[in-house]
């Protein structure tokens, strides 16, 4: 019996589609389904800050290629529940340099509303420092 594949990352955030991905800026969306909800529909805030997080990072990487991000720290605040559905994240770049950059996001449900922001400090590393480092600790 063979086992089942494990679900990536983008699929476990329930990622629907990359929008756009260039220039400091970064859109995602994703599908909030209600295994990610706790008490009365709403989203658990880890999956909140997950989608922002991750369209922050698309963001850095669209404007520092070969670099990987690596969150410092990020401060979400939250305006309204996540509710299942259709949920917009968009990440941009406010100002960057040669190794760290700060980023920030927002998440939108469909009708557009602004339901959390996002800012956070990004260490960039060379993707090929990461990948050696990921193999020697396995």
């Amino acid at each position: 019996m063979s086992q089942p594949e494990a679900p990536t990352l983008q699929s476990a955030l329930g990622q629907v589609r990359t929008v756009s991905r260039e220039d400091g800026r970064a859109v995602i969306e994703y599908m909030c389904a209600p295994h990610m909800c706790h008490s009365g529909g709403v989203a658990q805030g880890g999956f909140v800050s997950g989608w922002i997080d991750a369209a922050m990072a698309g963001a850095a990487m669209s404007q520092s290629p070969g670099m990987t991000p690596m969150s410092l720290e990020m401060k979400v605040s939250f305006f309204a529940p996540a509710r299942p559905g259709l949920v917009i994240a968009e990440g941009w770049i406010e100002r960057a340099g040669r190794s760290t950059c700060f980023a920030e996001g927002r998440l939108l449900n469909a009708a557009g509303d602004v339901i959390a922001k996002a800012s956070s400090t990004i260490r960039l590393i060379p993707t090929d420092a990461v990948q050696a480092t990921t193999k020697r600790a396995m």
